[in-house]
């Protein structure tokens, strides 16, 4: 343990200054970057053996968490925003009848999803969680090329199951 420890420190004075400025031009937001350059290196140190390429496992690394973090603010945003905007811009609360329809609507759903094969249900699932083509695949052991045929696939049968007990 003692020689990953100082490979680890050789690495970290060698190359968290190089990361952390490179977050900083990237991101323009020096805290985030410094955040990320510490996390960066945390996952490095949790893996526990240097990997081949240190400086490239590094950025990429630092990248992936940088989109994620971006990922992770643009989705927040994007509900805070929704969120607010219903909330000045809200119809009258639902009487009885509307909390009906909305629970038939769900159930509608549900029952849609239930008749497709679990590899659908599972792909148009995560993907309405928000995970990206390339997640996707990984989760799902697909072909990173075919998500997209697979998940339109997935669409169109979800449309048909929907419509069908319409």
């Amino acid at each position: 343990m003692t020689h990953f420890h100082d490979g680890f420190v050789e690495l970290y004075e060698t190359h968290f200054p190089r990361v952390q400025r490179f977050l900083d031009r990237l991101s323009g937001d020096p805290v985030l970057a410094a955040d990320i350059a510490q996390d960066t290196f945390v996952r490095l140190y949790r893996r526990g053996a240097p990997p081949d390429q240190p400086a490239s496992w590094l950025i990429t690394v630092a990248l992936n968490l940088l989109r994620n973090t971006r990922s992770t603010e643009s989705r927040r945003r994007r509900l805070l925003t929704a969120s607010r905007g219903e909330a000045v811009l809200a119809d009258p609360a639902r009487g009885p009848d509307d909390t009906a329809e909305a629970g038939d609507e769900r159930r509608r759903v549900r029952a849609a999803l239930a008749r497709l094969p679990e590899r659908e249900r599972q792909l148009l699932l995560l993907r309405g969680e928000g995970y990206r083509y390339h997640e996707l695949a990984a989760a799902l052991d697909l072909n990173p090329a075919s998500v997209g045929v697979l998940l339109a696939r997935a669409k169109r049968a979800f449309r048909a199951a929907y419509e069908e007990r319409g």
